[in-house]
C-alpha cells in the first residue's frame, strides 16, 4: 500500500510541476501578447505622425501651387500688356 501511495504522490508531484509550467508558458504567453499590443500601438502612433505630416506637406504644395498659378497668370498678363504696348508703340 506504502509503494502505491509513494507512486501516486510521485505522479501528482509531476502532474504539479507540468501544471507550473504550462503556467509558465502562459504567462509567457500573456507577456508577449502585451508586447505585440504595445509595438502594434507604437506603430498606429507612428502612422498617424505620418499621415498628419503628409496632410501638412499636401496643404503646403497647394499653398505653393496657388502661389505659383498667381505668379503664372501675372507673368502672362505683363508679357501680354507688353506685347499691346509695343504693338500699340510700333503702330504710331
Amino acid at each position: 500500500m506504502k509503494d502505491g501511495l509513494e507512486k501516486e504522490v510521485s505522479e501528482k508531484n509531476k502532474l504539479i510541476i507540468l501544471k507550473d509550467e504550462q503556467i509558465l508558458i502562459y504567462k509567457q504567453k500573456d507577456t508577449l501578447k502585451e508586447q505585440k499590443i504595445k509595438n502594434l500601438e507604437s506603430i498606429i502612433f507612428k502612422k498617424d505622425e505620418q499621415y498628419l505630416i503628409e496632410q501638412q506637406k499636401s496643404k503646403d504644395l497647394l499653398k505653393e501651387l496657388k502661389s505659383e498659378r498667381r505668379k503664372t497668370f501675372i507673368y502672362k498678363a505683363g508679357t501680354f500688356i507688353g506685347l499691346v504696348l509695343t504693338s500699340v508703340l510700333l503702330v504710331k
